[in-house]
């Protein structure tokens, strides 16, 4: 997987270029399209849109599910990292850490403006760093087990409470998932 993405990068340039296909210059972009590699590289984008809206399309199916701490199924409830960790095994096959801040540990940051559909949302709920998670589904809202006493249910991040207590973003890569599955 790392080594598509200079190749991505490589065709979002190209695909940004102006020129016409027979221009001198293009003969990289040529290149690339003879040998198939364009087509590749949107087959494995398309894989991992389609595993993303999977996952927040099975997030959904939990919704009313009650919380318990340390919980981490939906027969018996989920806490906030219980609930992510079973989403990405049930949906994408990745085994994330038990905690929140191990989950945070283990995937890789990014910023609030680059939040896609399947990506980690993480807060301070507790007076201490990545104390809570949930999934980002979209439009500035995310999916989680909130606290005793709630089930799994979909809030706006723009709240008040959730905007002041908002403690980074993370994104999930198959190598980060797998060398963290050995966390217990």
């Amino acid at each position: 997987m790392r080594f598509l993405a200079p190749i991505f990068l490589l065709t979002l340039a190209l695909a940004a270029h102006a020129a016409p296909a027979d221009a001198p210059g293009d003969d990289m972009g040529r290149f690339l399209s003879d040998r198939g590699f364009l087509d590749r590289i949107g087959d494995v984008g398309n894989r991992v849109e389609s595993k993303a809206s999977e996952l927040v399309v099975s997030a959904l199916g939990f919704l009313g599910v009650p919380y318990r701490r340390g919980g981490n199924n939906a027969d018996t409830g989920f806490d906030c990292s219980g609930f992510v960790r079973a989403m990405y095994e049930q949906t994408a096959g990745l085994l994330l850490p038990r905690k929140a801040e191990q989950q945070a540990a283990a995937t890789q940051k990014i910023d609030k403006e680059d939040l896609k559909p399947g990506d980690l949302v993480f807060f301070n709920t507790m007076r201490r760093a990545f104390s809570h998670v949930g999934i980002y589904v979209g439009n500035g809202k995310f999916i989680h087990s909130p606290k005793p006493g709630a089930e799994v249910r979909v809030e706006d991040m723009g709240v008040s409470y959730w905007a002041k207590r908002f403690d980074g973003a993370r994104r999930v890569a198959d190598t980060q998932a797998t060398v963290a599955a050995g966390a217990p």
